[in-house]
């Protein structure tokens, strides 16, 4: 059970220990460049995927194995969307016994319930998703569930961020296929001044995206979205990710393990795995075995190679050159 992965380097939290709540792929929204591929069971409904127990195993074991390796967050970050999980609460009290910050990056879709929003306030770090304010653009990125809102997602962020005391980031997907107008980028910058979050990152896709026609938006639109929320929500609030992540990865002695547990959610460049199986003194070979034996699969984006672990959500994207 690939629960606890990691620690990963994060753009945003450091090193991160992941914890894969969500068996792929259950999810809210089918988002048009999702990493880990296209939604098979598109749902609003919560509900207990995995025990809390087995999840607090889980990361143990992965915390005893990493011999006092530093980690700055424990972070929900799922196959999915973490939300659904209806124990988080429970999962999240039984791990403050590790005495480490805990994240959640949710796609904000379900912050609009109660129950939600009652959850949420218990994490040290929530990151929302807010790719956009405008509905035809929301539908047309992220595909969500015909039972939801855009305003109740939006008016639910608002009312969270009232009574919420931790850290609050949003992250806002640029992507190159999508025609963005002036109109509908203010309107996004305005919603997130008004929610005010400790920081908001603009990324771009880095890593192979769900759909293949997705491609990394060209620099001019970049500097025109960044330049717009700037000036809207403040320079020292707005920072631009999309870039490599770097190489501090963490593996223990078992690295097949270690790797189908980072590669379920977070496609690994080939050129970082060489540098990690080099320092372990370990062949390629390994990567090249488990393509063979159907445990990983290839991906090409953007004239870089990467790796995943085969899950059903991918389907036939395996890069065959």
């Amino acid at each position: 059970m690939d629960i606890a992965f990691g620690p990963v380097p994060s753009r945003r939290l450091g090193r991160s220990l992941g914890i894969n709540n969500i068996p792929c792929k259950f999810c809210s929204y089918d988002c048009i460049y999702c990493q880990v591929g296209k939604t098979l069971n598109k749902t609003i409904k919560r509900r207990e995927f995995y025990n809390p127990e087995d999840i607090f195993k889980s990361i143990k074991e992965r915390i005893n194995k990493l011999n006092n390796e530093e980690i700055d967050y424990l972070t929900f970050v799922a196959d999915g969307e973490p939300t659904l999980d209806i124990n988080l609460s429970k999962e999240v009290e039984i791990l403050r016994d590790f005495d480490i910050s805990i994240a959640i990056i949710t796609n904000s879709s379900l912050i609009w319930r109660e129950d939600v929003k009652n959850d949420l306030l218990n994490f040290d770090l929530v990151s929302f998703k807010v790719d956009s304010a405008d509905e035809k653009f929301w539908r047309e990125i992220n595909r969500p569930h015909k039972n939801l809102s855009l305003d109740k997602i939006l008016e639910g962020m608002i009312t969270f961020r009232d009574n919420y005391k931790g850290k609050l980031i949003t992250e806002t997907m640029i992507l190159g296929n999508i025609k963005y107008t002036e109109e509908f980028v203010i309107k996004t910058a305005e919603f997130l001044k008004e929610l005010k979050p400790n920081k908001c990152y603009l990324n771009t896709p880095i890593r192979p995206p769900s759909e293949k026609y997705i491609k990394p938006p060209k620099i001019e639109i970049i500097t025109r979205i960044l330049s717009i929320f700037n000036e809207i929500i403040g320079k020292d609030k707005v920072e631009l990710l999309g870039k490599f992540e770097g190489y501090d990865f963490v593996f223990s002695e078992n690295v097949e393990e270690d790797i189908l547990a980072i590669t379920s959610v977070h496609p690994m460049r080939e050129e970082v795995i060489k540098e990690l199986l080099n320092k372990a003194n370990i062949s390629f070979e390994i990567i090249e075995r488990m393509v063979d034996e159907g445990k990983l699969i290839k991906l090409e984006y953007n004239g870089d190679i990467f790796y995943m672990k085969k899950i059903e959500s991918r389907g036939n994207d395996a890069f065959n050159p």
